[in-house]
């Protein structure tokens, strides 16, 4: 993700979160060394995103969306299979993040790629005081992990999705 992306970037936001996060929130995470941030494109066109920190040994996976147009076409999920394969390079061995209490269908996403929830926080999200369910996952550097990430792979290739 580069600045001149953040105009696109926000709009799918708002499509998919409301006014969770601006252009500034943005820039900041671009300028953020701990940080790293991608798009997900089709042909030119930007219809997603994804971003995480990486804290020590610990990647946390701070948003991931997806314009609704393209959702249910595999994008989120290469997104997510972009960023484990990034932080795990970067040196993680670890993910974790929240998702809404509400959000089934994340959460079915996230628990196929080895994501447990192991906690709450109350009143979260501020737009409606939902609560996020921590998730966490086992250790990506795991030869386990690791064969169960190359079959999802190998099962979103075979969809006929391409890569972000």
């Amino acid at each position: 993700m580069q600045t001149a992306d953040l105009p696109r970037v926000v709009e799918i936001e708002k499509q998919c979160f409301g006014e969770r996060w601006t252009i500034n929130a943005f820039a900041n995470e671009l300028a953020n060394t701990a940080s790293a941030y991608f798009i997900g494109q089709e042909g030119d066109q930007i219809i997603g995103y994804a971003g995480y920190w990486l804290i020590l040994e610990e990647g946390h996976i701070t948003t991931i969306g997806v314009e609704p147009r393209f959702q249910r076409r595999g994008y989120g999920e290469l997104l997510l299979l972009h960023l484990i394969d990034h932080a795990a390079r970067a040196g993680a061995k670890w993910l974790t993040l929240e998702v809404r209490a509400s959000n089934d269908s994340a959460q079915r996403l996230y628990h196929r790629y080895g994501f447990t929830s192991l906690g709450k926080r109350k009143a979260y999200y501020q737009d409606n005081n939902e609560d996020a369910l921590i998730m966490w996952t086992e250790n990506i550097g795991q030869l386990q992990y690791q064969e169960r990430l190359l079959e999802l792979r190998q099962a979103v290739t075979n969809r006929g999705t391409k890569a972000p």
